[in-house]
């Protein structure tokens, strides 16, 4: 069948159907997603990261107010998930582009629009799955949060292969 008419870039399903080119491309995709998916469950809930992170916080600065710790618990778990998700992103724009010849691939913002909205369904429903577990609650915000991180790695890649003139 076309990859075309699917409205997928044509590297994507000859990617796909290679077992070598699947586990070198695609299997990191699968694993992030897996890494995101459990990190939703009660595990890496902000009662039991904040149980971690609040004493660091205070043993790396005794004087902070316990609020002021609060709110960094908050901003590094924010930072977690936009770092998280800008991974993802990444490594679909990796799998969706890989080098079919020794020469880059040139940036197109079609591809980049298609990795940042794969992410973003990734984001939504990673959100959905946190409101069906107890401790948890999705939230749209999160979302947000989550789209940001993608968007800033996609738009850090094309900076950075600009400056180094790849495309």
């Amino acid at each position: 069948m076309n990859s075309l008419l699917l409205g997928l870039p044509p590297c994507f399903l000859c990617g796909v159907l290679k077992p070598l080119s699947f586990a070198k491309y695609w299997l990191p995709v699968i694993a992030c997603m897996a890494l995101i998916f459990s990190g939703s469950g009660d595990t890496l809930s902000v009662q039991h990261t904040s149980r971690i992170l609040a004493p660091l916080i205070h043993w790396l600065f005794p004087s902070m107010p316990q609020e002021t710790a609060g709110q960094m618990v908050i901003v590094i778990r924010k930072c977690g998930h936009m770092t998280e998700f800008g991974l993802l992103a990444l490594l679909i724009w990796r799998a969706l582009l890989k080098p079919t010849r020794p020469q880059p691939t040139p940036w197109r913002w079609a591809d980049a629009r298609l990795v940042f909205e794969l992410t973003v369904l990734y984001a939504a429903t990673d959100e959905l799955h946190q409101s069906f577990v107890p401790s948890r609650q999705g939230a749209i915000r999160d979302v947000f949060v989550d789209v940001a991180g993608a968007g800033t790695a996609l738009l850090l890649l094309w900076a950075i292969g600009r400056w180094r003139k790849k495309w």
